[in-house]
């Protein structure tokens, strides 16, 4: 699969605990928060049903990576699922392929099919989420940027220096 590493992703059931050990042991500087971002049946799938969650989203930049943090609020989610197996902790890294479609069908033909998809913002965001949970990383998530949420998180990264 082509395409740059974009992010690394926590799931995590404090989010203000969190951004402070990453202030602290990281040197992360700042968090944009955003809470309370709703995933529904008309934008989202998960485990190929339609989907029905809201969790809290806070992102940062350590140089060019952006780190998430992700807290789910309500709702099943591949977030919740998570936390129900093992508690909080990393939760994917995140790619951007060239092509976002034929990336997605190349890995249902590998064998890593799509556990949790949607888009965001009107469709200026869109990903799906692969299982990767037999191969040491629980997810990788595929991510197809649009112009505008890219120039907001080229602002968040301005804003992290």
């Amino acid at each position: 699969m082509d395409g740059p590493i974009t992010q690394i992703a926590w799931v995590v059931t404090d989010m203000d605990a969190t951004e402070r050990f990453f202030e602290t042991c990281f040197g992360v500087r700042r968090w944009t928060r955003i809470p309370d971002v709703p995933f529904g049946p008309d934008t989202c799938t998960y485990r190929g049903e339609p989907a029905d969650f809201t969790a809290h989203i806070s992102l940062a930049y350590r140089g060019d990576m952006q780190l998430e943090l992700i807290q789910p609020v309500r709702g099943q989610s591949i977030y919740t699922e998570f936390l129900e197996r093992g508690g909080p902790g990393l939760h994917h890294i995140c790619m951007e392929p060239a092509d976002f479609d034929a990336a997605i069908a190349a890995a249902a033909e590998r064998g890593a099919p799509v556990v949790q998809r949607g888009e965001m913002s009107g469709g200026e965001m869109r990903f799906a989420y692969l299982d990767g949970g037999t191969h040491g990383v629980p997810y990788i998530e595929l991510a197809e940027i649009g112009p505008n949420m890219r120039t907001f998180f080229q602002q968040l990264a301005k804003d992290a220096e």
